[in-house]
Parts: C-alpha cells; structure tokens; sequence
C-alpha cells in the first residue's frame, strides 16, 4: 500500500499559487502560511464576498506581510487562475470545489483541494453521506488522499490531491500503523472526538453562535457523521476488507483543536513497549507526529497553531482494551498545514518548509 517515496529535488525557485475561496476559516490560514512560505509566491486569492477588496483590508492581521503587497480579491475564473498560478488550491464547500475543478484539470492545472469532494473514491458514497449525486465522478478515479505520512510518494506525483478532513486525520493516523501490523481487532474500534468551533467553518448559523457554543458541549452528527465515509474508506483500502466504526463528534467551546480518543480491543497480546515500537518504526523519523508514549497525555494547547499532530497511548488491563490519543490543529494539521505539506511534496520542496514554529 506505501509506496517507496522518490527523493526530493530541491527546487529553490519559487511557485506561483492561488487559493480559490480564500475568505474562510481554512481560507485565511492557508493564505497566512503561504504569504511567509519562502517558495511559494502568492498571486490570486478569490472570494466573492470580498471580490474587488484588498486582502490586508479584508484581514489586518496580514497586512504586515510584504508578499501581500496590494493583493486583492478576484474572481474565480479558472481559465485565467491556470495562467497565473502552478499550483491552486481550492479551499470551498463540498460541491462547488469539484465544479472548479474539472475546468482546472482540463487545463493542466496541480490542484490541491481541502474540501471532501475527492476524498472518497465511490461516488455512491459520497452520495449517501453528502446527498447528492458527486459533480465530477471521473475525477475520482485520478485524486490522491493527502496524508503525508501514508501515500507521501503518490502525494508527490499527484495532479489532484484531496486533502483529508481534521477528524480523519486526527484517528488515520493512530490506527493505520496498527492496522498494518495486525494487532487490532477491527471489528472493535469506538471513537469519541472533540473539536472546536472553527470546524464548522465562517458562516452564520444559530448553533455556532457565541451565545450558543460558549459554556456549552455537546454531541453531533450522530450516528453518521460525514467525515465517516473516508475514514472507513481509508481503513477498508488499507486492510482489504470492509471495515465499520463507531465515531462520535463533540463540539467543545474552543476556537481550534481536536482531541481523539479511540478504543480498541488487541487481536493479539500486546504491551505498551510493542504499540511504542510501532508507532517509532512509522513515524520515528516524521517531522510532524510527536510521541508521547504513556507519559504524557494529548493537549490541544501543545498543538494550537502548528502543523503537529501528538500521538499517546495507554494500555487498559482491567478491560483488555488499547486507549489511543491524539491531538491536533483542526485548520493547520486538518487542513491548512497539511495541505502546505502536500504542496511542499507536489513541488520537491523541504516537507517542512513554511511550516517551522518561530
């Protein structure tokens, strides 16, 4: 399933990029990590909520970026942003990215796309989940699924990569090394997940309202959460067989950050030193997964801001049962920052580059 990755060729020249739907949550921190990434040159940003305003207006917290200069909003025509810009991201709703995207592919455009569009293979299921039929089916066949850590040599070589969703990230990548070692009991795995507002996106609605979200957490999308569909896809490619979890959702009154707590039954028997050796052997030399072992516990305030996903694990001997942990930033690692790793992978790049802390 893991492809050998091809070694790097460093490009120092800088690529041109645009972000389609640059006014969201995800939006603004993609275009933050792309104004301070020192190969990448920004050239476009789309909104049409903002069309014709300048950027550092439309966010001030920017304006001090020279890259920004007098970078305005445009319109998002995908004829003229495939002249201007090497590679593209879409950062939009399901169902209007997969519309720019067939005219961009045409062209010869490299798209990277945050949204869930070409997440999921089947395009039954993706209709089953988001309830309607998939606006670009043939497309399906050619997307790659973002995750560095597991398809790092597809990623480099993709012309259309799907960025994965910040749940599916925040549980692939504690279970995927068990999975492939065999030491799971797959029919077993319960998942409950905390995540923070700015996961339901910027948009006005009642029950994402401070007055609504402040002093108050509660469950959601349950029992089929959408980001379900591609994370028993990812499982069930990576095992061979079709797999079924159980995933709760919570909404915590945080502005970002997930926390993951998985439960499992071992196929096997199995101690803290063997899941430490597992988790070493896959992301020992990963920049961007920390191992806590079972000294310290997932904190969201550790991640806040940075590409990092934190990684725990505890052994229940009274119950048998695993208990794996994790941590991440829903709009960097979940999105944003990972699709800056991608970018760094489509273009040779350092995968760290534009993603170092200060």
């Amino acid at each position: 399933m893991k492809k050998t990755p091809k070694a790097a060729v460093a490009n120092p020249s800088e690529t041109k990029v645009a972000v389609i739907g640059a006014s969201g949550y995800v939006g603004e921190e993609l275009v933050r990590l792309l104004l301070r990434h020192p190969h990448a040159e920004l050239v476009a940003v789309t909104s049409r909520q903002f069309a014709g305003k300048r950027l550092a207006d439309v966010f001030p917290r920017l304006s001090h970026h020279q890259k920004a200069g007098d970078l305005r909003f445009g319109a998002s025509d995908p004829a003229q942003l495939a002249q201007m810009a090497q590679i593209i991201f879409l950062a939009l709703p399901h169902g209007f990215a997969a519309e720019f995207a067939k005219p961009l592919v045409q062209t010869g455009a490299r798209i990277v796309d945050l949204s869930a569009d070409f997440r999921i293979k089947d395009a039954k299921i993706y209709k089953e989940f988001y309830g309607d039929d998939h606006p670009a089916p043939d497309l399906l066949g050619e997307s790659v699924y973002g995750l560095p850590e597991i398809y790092r040599a597809e990623i480099s070589d993709a012309t259309l990569v799907a960025c994965p969703g910040c749940y599916p990230t925040s549980i692939l990548l504690l279970l995927l090394p068990l999975i492939r070692e065999r030491v799971l009991n797959l029919a077993s795995i319960l998942v409950t997940s905390l995540s923070g507002v700015t996961g339901a996106g910027r948009k006005v609605e009642a029950d994402y309202l401070f007055a609504e979200c402040n002093e108050s957490m509660r469950p959601y999308g349950v029992p089929k959460h959408r980001h379900l569909s591609e994370i028993e896809e990812q499982l069930s490619t990576f095992t061979g067989e079709k797999i079924t979890i159980q995933f709760t959702p919570h909404l915590v009154p945080v502005n970002r950050g997930i926390i993951t707590t998985i439960y499992v039954d071992p196929s096997k028997k199995i101690d803290a030193d063997s899941l430490a050796s597992i988790y070493q052997k896959a992301y020992g030399n990963e920049p961007f997964v920390r191992l806590l072992g079972t000294e310290r516990f997932p904190d969201s305030k550790n991640v806040s801001g940075t590409n990092f996903i934190d990684i725990a694990w505890r052994l229940d001997l009274r119950t048998g049962r695993a208990i794996l942990m994790s941590a991440i930033d829903n709009i960097v690692k979940g999105a944003s920052g990972q699709a800056i790793q991608c970018f760094n992978l489509m273009r040779g790049y350092p995968e760290t580059s534009g993603l170092q802390i200060p």
